[in-house]
């Protein structure tokens, strides 16, 4: 009896998914992190889908009906999460830290995408950085970096007006 419970736990620890599975969770996993970023101060405006369409389909290389898919894959998960570990886990387990650096980056673009910083989302995102194993340094630096460029970019947009 003993030896069918060790062989069960032994075969549940070994992994016989297909690579192209493991990309398709993380890919869900990052856009089900980029959608509680964009909806945790209640509101989630065209701008911020947009965005999260332009990174998930830039950083997969996505067609637009699979961007499409994918961000409402995302949606449903998120809302079905517990918390944000089941998410963070596998992206932190998987990935190298400049990659986890790479999802704070995208993150801190949802935050900017609406031009606002609410304090709920600037939360978030430290939440997630630490569950990511991604300093505060680097945090910031990114926090910084991305604001620079998308306060650039709303300027850019509201001059072309």
């Amino acid at each position: 009896m003993f030896d069918i419970l060790k062989k069960f736990v032994s075969d549940l620890s070994e992994s016989d998914e297909p690579e192209n599975f493991i990309h398709d969770k993380l890919q869900l996993a990052e856009a089900a992190l980029m959608y509680h970023v964009i909806a945790v101060d209640g509101v989630v405006r065209d701008e911020e889908k947009g965005r999260m369409a332009e990174v998930l389909s830039r950083q997969f290389n996505l067609s637009e009906e699979e961007t499409r898919s994918l961000a409402l894959e995302a949606k449903t998960a998120e809302h079905e999460a517990i918390d944000l570990y089941k998410f963070t886990s596998i992206l932190k387990n998987t990935l190298t830290r400049e990659e986890r650096i790479l999802i704070i980056e995208h993150l801190w673009e949802m935050v900017f995408a609406d031009g606002v910083l609410h304090e709920l989302e600037d939360n978030v995102v430290w939440r997630i950085a630490e569950l990511l194993a991604v300093d505060s340094r680097d945090r910031v630096l990114l926090k910084q970096r991305v604001w620079k460029n998308s306060a650039g970019n709303n300027a850019a947009e509201q001059s072309d007006d």
